[in-house]
């Protein structure tokens, strides 16, 4: 009887300090609770009701701008036409959305063909590759393309590396990439890193069409077997 009395206080005791701390503090965490919820509530509502149709605009808008980029109206995919939007107007109406993320990417390429390297540049630095790997080494081979134009040799030949190491599991376009930076570097007079890039491509990629010429380039630079 003793020890159920005693199981019994000491329940109570344990219990006291709660009820207490609760009657003290129960306003406190009310509010707590409360803006808890709202801040769950509102960020619901605004990806249900804001974010997702934005997104779903904005996909709409960029669809059409890929289709003239793709039929090589680069002007009129970056500017648009009556009715159609281009990806500048999808950036700048849509910012913080994949859309307009993705439409950084096609200006940079348009900006190349278009002949403005600069703005190119701008455009591709301001994508997100998401860690896409093979997403980025493309970036990264159209940022060699853009300073390569602006004679900024150093940091074309960097970017063609990275594009060429970026995502080795495609070939082509990985000795592609390598080719144009060694090519570049025999032109800055850099003949040892043109003749590392030339490796690269014999070792790794000799079934490419990059591979089966590089003995020739390895040749004139008197690093040939």
């Amino acid at each position: 009887m003793s020890n159920k009395k005693t199981t019994e206080v000491t329940e109570n005791e344990s219990v006291i300090p709660v009820i207490g701390f609760w009657e003290n503090n129960k306003k406190r965490i009310t509010q707590v609770l409360i803006a808890i919820i709202v801040l769950v509530g509102g960020f619901l509502s605004y990806k249900n009701f804001i974010q997702a149709p934005k997104e779903q605009k904005a996909s709409e808008e960029l669809f059409s701008a890929e289709n003239l980029f793709r039929k090589d109206s680069f002007n009129l995919a970056l500017n648009g036409s009556a009715g159609t939007s281009g990806f500048l107007k999808v950036i700048s109406k849509y910012s913080g959305t994949n859309a307009a993320n993705l439409a950084h990417l096609y200006a940079g390429e348009c900006f190349i063909h278009t002949g403005d390297f600069q703005k190119a540049i701008e455009h591709l630095n301001d994508f997100s590759s998401n860690g896409a790997k093979q997403v980025e080494a493309k970036v990264e081979g159209l940022l060699g393309d853009a300073n390569s134009e602006l004679k900024k040799n150093d940091e074309a030949i960097a970017h063609y590396k990275n594009a060429g190491t970026l995502f080795p599991e495609d070939q082509a376009i990985s000795s592609e990439y390598l080719f144009r930076g060694a090519l570049l570097s025999e032109i800055a007079g850099k003949n040892d890193q043109a003749i590392e890039l030339y490796e690269i491509i014999k070792d790794k990629y000799p079934r490419t069409d990059k591979g089966f010429i590089v003995d020739k380039y390895l040749a004139r630079l008197g690093a040939g077997k």
